[in-house]
């Protein structure tokens, strides 16, 4: 007898059944079901849940020995369970396997774990006890983890040996190492662009809008044009076409349109009717264009590199009006997703978009438009946020503060500004707040984010969005648009 806290006797015995019913509930409950190895009678007894897992007939069956027992254990996994079996018995007769079984109800492959000890009368083993668990998605979890590291280390390899040949061929094409020095440096920038891009979604995939904007928009004041229809493209195909905009941007810096104070560059691309796309590279209103006698790494990388990498093919040709390249690429550069899109529109040939807000680049949003606007940066990079405050200081804008957190964000409401620039995450902490704070004072702001890839803004608010990467030119337009619009 026991006593309660007030001193009253109670019983603890409880009837056998009701321990019983109790026990196996917790079982059931934590997904285990028991079993017992009889040798002296030859019985493989299983209980009720070990029945639901491993699709076996309840109650006992015929053991058949030792040997019998590793019937039910996959043919592939027998040898390792058995050397186990042994360094039981060898040990202090305790166990845990984990092998495949093919259930004789399904025909399905299952992973299960056993684990137990073996029952030693007089030192002689007559059996084992111990209970069983299905692990199958645990197992499908580790292979997807070492697929993904896998995965990573393959990756980080092509990185390094797309590093390796850059740095080679652009040392081969260099007479100086000044020179050097800023061609290589210049690529490895456009390789980093394309990486953020792609660690923005997770390594899903990159839009052409978005490629387009990393590369070109800081190129030269209002000379860079583009425009088409979304399209994302798979990481491989990412690469290619980033450091394909890089040589072809720099080229038409320094040789081509893009040197001259009026000259032009407009890409625009389109889906091709066969799946893929279709990008064309315009130069116009530059210096007179003769046929380069060097053939340069950037002509290489461009002719020889990146037709292959997109499955279809680039185009050069040296016009005396302009540099024109044609970039075309079959459905294989794309992303799984816009690839199975495109066949499901019929892979019908979309007419070029309008130019986003992010990609545009017209006299109405370029840096000039915010010169006198008074901004408040609120953003939790510190780096970040003085190279965005040094680039709209440049732009012509005044930049009345600078906030790292939601609080001294908020403690700075207060002060005088036009327009806001907001992080739309602060050290884990949404900036949500304070968005709400503006709005209820009606100052204007924009959204910046590094998270997926959706145009919209975080909370339904009526605010543009510019996705990191970003640079001054982006938020100078995306400022403009905030500041036009009222909000």
């Amino acid at each position: 007898m026991a006593q309660d806290p007030t001193g009253r006797n109670f019983s603890v015995a409880e009837p056998l059944d009701l321990r019983e019913t109790r026990t196996a509930a917790a079982m059931s409950a934590a997904g285990l079901g028991e079993f017992e190895w009889d040798e002296q009678r030859n019985l493989l007894i299983i209980g009720a849940q070990t029945a639901v897992l491993a699709g076996l007939p309840e109650g006992a069956l015929p053991a058949m020995g030792a040997e019998g027992l590793l019937s039910f254990i996959h043919e592939e996994d027998r040898d390792s369970v058995r050397q186990a079996w042994v360094q039981c018995l060898e040990g202090d007769g305790r166990f845990d396997f984990q092998f495949r079984i093919i259930r004789p109800d399904t025909g399905l492959v299952r992973w299960i774990e056993a684990w137990g000890h073996a029952i030693d009368h007089g030192g002689v083993v007559t059996g084992a006890i111990g209970v069983v668990r299905d692990v199958t998605a645990q197992r499908q979890k580790e292979n997807e983890r070492e697929a993904l590291v896998s995965e990573l280390d393959h990756r980080v390899k092509n990185v390094l040996a797309s590093v390796q040949s850059l740095a080679s061929q652009s040392a081969r094409r260099t007479v100086s190492l000044e020179a050097f020095l800023k061609t290589f440096l210049g690529r490895i920038d456009a390789m980093a662009a394309a990486h953020a891009l792609l660690m923005a979604t997770r390594w899903r995939g990159a839009e052409i809008g978005n490629i387009a904007a990393a590369e070109l928009a800081g190129l030269a004041h209002g000379q860079a044009h583009w425009g088409g229809p979304e399209i994302l493209l798979n990481p491989r195909a990412t690469n290619a076409l980033t450091l394909a905009l890089h040589e072809l941007g720099t080229n038409a810096v320094k040789f081509g349109a893009l040197s001259a104070e009026h000259g032009r560059v407009d890409v625009r691309w389109s889906i091709r009717p066969a799946g893929g796309f279709e990008l064309v590279w315009l130069e116009s209103e530059g210096p007179p264009v003769t046929q380069p006698t060097r053939y340069g790494f950037g002509r290489t990388l461009l002719e020889r590199v990146t037709g292959r990498e997109l499955g279809g093919a680039a185009v050069l040709e040296f016009r005396p009006e302009g540099v024109r390249a044609t970039l075309t690429a079959d459905d294989t550069a794309l992303a799984q997703e816009e690839r199975e899109a495109q066949k499901a529109r019929g892979r019908a040939v979309a007419e070029p978009a309008e130019e986003s807000l992010v990609g545009a680049s017209e006299g109405e949003h370029a840096p000039d438009d915010i010169r006198g606007v008074r901004v408040l940066i609120v953003e939790d990079a510190v780096l970040l946020a003085l190279e965005l405050e040094a680039g709209l200081t440049e732009a012509g804008a005044h930049v009345v503060g600078t906030a790292a957190s939601l609080e001294e964000a908020q403690r700075m409401a207060s002060l005088s500004f036009d327009v806001a620039v907001l992080d739309a995450n602060l050290n884990g902490q949404p900036v949500i707040p304070f968005a709400h704070t503006l709005a209820q004072r009606n100052t204007p702001f924009i959204f910046a984010t590094g998270y997926g890839d959706a145009a919209a803004a975080p909370e339904g608010f009526d605010a543009p969005v510019v996705r990191k990467p970003y640079n001054v030119r982006q938020i100078a337009a995306a400022l403009v648009s905030a500041l036009s619009s009222g909000r």
